[in-house]
């Protein structure tokens, strides 16, 4: 049987990975909008996303302070829980990436997590339901997994008409041309916010790990954790998610710049704050919202509501579909006497 030792290395290296696919899995989220309505090439949008990325990913860390003492009990999690954890969310990324479903890595991670811990202790008194301070599953992903994207769509919807109402009698080319100056700018909040909450998660898998293998005393996230999922990160955002991408920036709503400067600037809002409460957000689900949210500030029949349907099917599914694939991969883990 492997030893901590080695289980630990694991799991640094499948968070690693994880981290990878969720950067080219979730480049879309930033740069779908910019590029759909080619304010920027490809090649220039994902380089900036890259970037950005990383700078954000090395900025705070109450997300990762969530995810690794803040949704099940660390003392009563092993290195296998976390390790099934994390491989249950890469395989629910790469289905969903497979077929363009932008579904939410962070989520998968969460269910991936939750779905291992509750099998590891044949029960759910392992899960952290409701602690102090608004704390716990229920207040930082339960009601953030709703709320984020209503917030989304309710400030994409008001900042889009807010522009309507003030420029609506404006030179459309010059607004036109004005907003594909100010996307380039809501377009690297949005990459810099992506890389704020989404790099966090495996920075607390990581330190969740440490913690239990007895590496560190406290679930303090040590610098070169920080460094190594901040530059995964932007590698893979680097390689771009393009099946999401079209997914995102065509197949909603028909965008100009003005749509995706007002989806954009909507979403890092929400993600900013989200990150500030530590609470461990879909930039999937909230950059979606802010889109349709746009959409509907026009007309309901401007949006194509069949794929937010599909987008919604996939989002309710990934919870238990990662979970029911991290508890299986726990449970052979424990065949082959890994535990």
């Amino acid at each position: 049987m492997p030893d901590g030792s080695l289980l630990i290395i694991l799991v640094v290296a499948f968070a690693l990975a994880f981290d990878y696919i969720n950067g080219f899995h979730d480049t879309a989220n930033a740069i779908a909008t910019v590029v759909s309505t080619r304010v920027l090439s490809p090649k220039t949008a994902i380089l900036m996303a890259a970037a950005l990325n990383f700078a954000g990913a090395l900025l705070f860390t109450e997300v990762a302070k969530t995810i690794a003492k803040g949704l099940v009990d660390p003392k009563e999690a092993t290195q296998a829980v976390v390790l099934a954890a994390v491989v249950g969310a890469i395989a629910w990324n790469l289905i969903t990436w497979r077929f363009g479903i932008p579904s939410s890595s962070s989520h998968a991670l969460i269910g991936g997590l939750i779905g291992a811990a509750v099998v590891h202790h044949r029960g759910f008194g392992i899960v952290i339901w409701e602690g102090a301070k608004l704390s716990g599953l229920k207040w930082k992903v339960l009601v953030p997994l709703v709320g984020s994207p209503l917030a989304g769509f309710a400030c994409g919807f008001l900042i889009m008409l807010a522009i309507v109402l003030l420029l609506g009698r404006s030179n459309p080319g010059r607004v036109g041309a004005s907003f594909r100056h100010l996307q380039v700018i809501s377009a690297a909040s949005m990459a810099f916010t992506h890389g704020l909450n989404d790099a966090q998660k495996s920075m607390g898998i990581i330190t969740m790990a440490l913690v239990t293998g007895h590496w560190i005393q406290k679930p303090e996230v040590p610098l070169w954790v920080k460094l190594s999922c901040a530059i995964m990160m932007a590698l893979g955002t680097s390689a771009g998610g393009w099946r999401i991408i079209k997914t995102m920036g065509h197949k909603i709503i028909r965008l100009e710049p003005v749509h995706g400067f007002a989806a954009e600037t909507s979403a890092s809002l929400v993600i900013l704050a989200a990150s500030h409460y530590g609470m461990p957000v879909s930039t999937t689900h909230t950059i979606a919202g802010s889109i349709f949210g746009v959409g509907a500030s026009k007309r309901l029949s401007a949006v194509r509501w069949g794929v937010a349907q599909s987008m919604i099917i996939a989002w309710v599914l990934t919870l238990p579909a990662a979970a029911a694939v991290a508890g299986i991969f726990y449970l052979a883990l424990q065949f082959f006497g890994i535990n």
